[in-house]
């Protein structure tokens, strides 16, 4: 062979290459379209409620799990805006992680909880997403701010009622530290624990007395004489 033949062969693989190489970046960009907005666009989106929008970014390859620059996840922004129609859209998304936490270390399940979205809280269960979880819990956050169907909405999936934050602190705790004296008493009917401390040895009625909560004091102790005096009576039935 010439060298004039030997050049032209390997031009022609050379072209034969790049045509292949081509061909299957052109097909892999046809399957997986480059999602070309700004992460600030779907975030705005998000907060919006905007489900159209969400849903277009989505389609063009938007990670359902994107942070915003914070380090809070999209799921949690439509949490903590109400965003409903964005929540289902996530959702729904088999790639989304609805226990992803942000950097305090919350689920969308708990901001929800504890910004009264009762719609977002059954959407995350109905998903299958966890009820209970270690440390700080969806039932501590709704207990805190009072929110009694969505504690009662919890305590139906078996939320944990006697659940422990990191030092102990149980959902009573945080209900009676608010002093949302409906939520307490929706928790002792429901056999939370009244007598049970923390690891700073302060209970249900300790948190209510620390902040001058004076109904909740009154009605958690009227309530603790009454479980003493029940038991009282019982040891002396048994005599």
């Amino acid at each position: 062979m010439n060298n004039t033949s030997m050049f032209s062969t390997q031009s022609s693989a050379r072209r034969a290459r790049a045509f292949v190489a081509g061909a299957v970046l052109a097909a892999c960009a046809a399957a997986q379209p480059v999602w070309a907005a700004s992460v600030g666009s779907l975030v705005k989106a998000v907060k919006f409620d905007d489900v159209s929008a969400v849903k277009k970014a989505l389609a063009q390859g938007a990670d359902p799990n994107t942070v915003d620059d914070t380090g809070t996840p999209i799921l949690l922004i439509a949490a903590r805006e109400k965003s409903d129609k964005v929540g289902q859209l996530l959702a729904d998304n088999p790639k989304t992680d609805l226990e992803k936490l942000d950097p305090a270390g919350e689920n969308a399940m708990m901001l929800a909880a504890l910004n009264g979205g009762a719609t977002f809280v059954n959407t995350l269960i109905a998903k299958d997403a966890e009820v209970n979880k270690k440390g700080w819990t969806p039932l501590h956050y709704a207990a805190t701010n009072g929110h009694n169907d969505i504690v009662k909405l919890l305590l139906d999936h078996l939320a944990y009622i006697d659940a422990g934050s990191p030092n102990g602190t149980t959902p009573l705790m945080m209900a009676a530290r608010g002093g949302h004296l409906s939520t307490c008493k929706l928790l002792l009917d429901e056999d939370a624990d009244l007598r049970i401390k923390n690891q700073l040895g302060m209970t249900a009625v300790d948190f209510a007395q620390k902040y001058n909560e004076k109904d909740v004091v009154e009605g958690l102790q009227a309530r603790l004489n009454s479980m003493q005096s029940n038991a009282a009576q019982g040891t002396n039935s048994a005599k």
